[in-house]
């Protein structure tokens, strides 16, 4: 799905512009359009018959956000829910120039379920997906920039966007723009790095610190903003750091007498800590590192959800596991982890399933095989294929491969 939002090859892409400047793709350059992903017609879907409820709904207009009130309410008998979107008072918003933000159509809308699940499997890192309606001549949020990285799918209509060089280089979430207002105002004072408008079919790629305004031009704008939460070498710094909580050494208080609010004694205590973690990291980089490495997939996994499960196709497949194509669900987490001669776990996110020793080669098969039926897992024998197929099945761990469930 990279390939989608980008016009150059994705391994210079990877070297040259990730993380590092802005990307434009004009259509012409990779004729393409996003109407498979969302449309006009989609979005009025969306907020005439869908009841999206808040917080997959926001508007704002002219750098505010309005209230809630201004565009949501009950969803009638049956459905008195007060948090629903209200389509007529969405329309009068729309009208004095408010711009619509869908948020997380990732959870909300198939066709962007779909996409940014390939989207994690081709960039690595949690995926995220947004979609943006704004009336002609309007713009919905002043110069800013976003803790994580973005690509702008331009959906419908045109939409001017003037960006600038960041005020601050790969903010991390707890550094939001806001903390430096000052500085983009002084900064948009300038020449832009990029002053274009997007048109249907046209994407724009822009790393996380990268200063940004959009404003529609003479129709209505929709695009569709991918964004990328990157993890960091400070995440990974973390992760080491975090095993030291396994050594008592690192567990052990500072010793009685120290004025902590002093800063000599404060800056004496931190070499020596600092010193100590030298030792232990050099020391033991190889079992850190391993810890670290469990803890940032546990994290990643937490971060990225499999693709969902069809609870009545995936029942109805359990029944007839021993004829059923089936394939691992994808972006699911697992862990393969034998236990002594008799058992293999087989370690999920939010639960363990023990099984017997001799499911291990049919495990690492379903892991990484593609489509299977019983009759053709590695180790067993049909009938204990099915009852293994049957029982992964039912944890939610296979899915039937069929037409709705693409596999790998």
């Amino acid at each position: 799905m990279l390939s989608r939002c980008i016009a150059i090859d994705p391994q210079l892409f990877a070297t040259e512009y990730w993380g590092l400047k802005p990307l434009l793709s004009a259509s012409g350059a990779l004729p393409r359009d996003f109407g498979d992903l969302l449309s006009t017609g989609m979005v009025d879907e969306l907020l005439a018959e869908r009841g999206v409820r808040a917080p997959f709904i926001r508007l704002a207009r002219e750098g505010e956000v309005l209230g809630k009130d201004t565009y949501l309410g009950p969803g009638g008998f049956g459905a008195e829910i007060t948090d629903q979107v209200d389509p007529a008072k969405v329309l009068a918003q729309l009208h004095d120039g408010a711009t619509v933000v869908l948020q997380g159509l990732h959870r909300l809308w198939p066709p962007v379920v779909d996409f940014v699940r390939h989207m994690v499997d081709d960039v690595g890192h949690p995926v995220q997906a947004n979609a943006y309606i704004t009336p002609p001549g309007n713009r919905g949020f002043d110069f800013h920039y976003d803790v994580h990285d973005v690509f702008v799918l331009q959906v419908a209509g045109t939409k001017r966007w003037v960006v600038h060089e960041p005020v601050h280089a790969h903010p991390l979430p707890s550094q939001p723009w806001t903390g430096y207002r000052d500085r983009i105002a002084e900064q948009v004072g300038g020449d832009p790095v990029i002053d274009t408008v997007l048109a249907e079919g046209d994407a724009l790629y822009l790393p996380r610190g990268w200063v940004h305004a959009a404003q529609a031009l003479d129709t209505t704008s929709i695009h569709l903003t991918i964004g990328v939460s990157a993890t960091t070498v400070l995440d990974v710094a973390r992760a080491v750091i975090d095993q030291l909580a396994h050594d008592e050494t690192f567990r052990a208080p500072l010793p009685l007498g120290v004025d902590h609010f002093r800063r000599d004694d404060t800056a004496a205590a931190a070499a020596k800590v600092i010193a100590q973690m030298v030792d232990r990291l050099r020391d033991n980089a190889t079992e850190l590192g391993s810890a670290a490495a469990e803890q940032l997939a546990s994290r990643h996994a937490l971060r990225t959800r499999p693709e969902p499960v069809r609870p009545l196709a995936t029942l109805a497949a359990a029944e007839r596991a021993g004829t059923v194509a089936v394939r691992w669900r994808r972006g699911l987490d697992a862990v393969i982890d034998p236990v002594g001669d008799d058992k293999v776990m087989l370690r999920l996110p939010d639960k363990t399933i023990t099984l017997p020793s001799m499911c291990a080669p049919a495990l690492h098969q379903l892991r990484t095989g593609g489509v299977t039926e019983a009759r053709t897992v590695d180790g067993l024998d049909t009938a204990d294929a099915t009852v293994l197929v049957r029982r992964l099945l039912r944890e939610g761990v296979l899915v039937p491969a069929t037409e709705h469930s693409p596999g790998p």
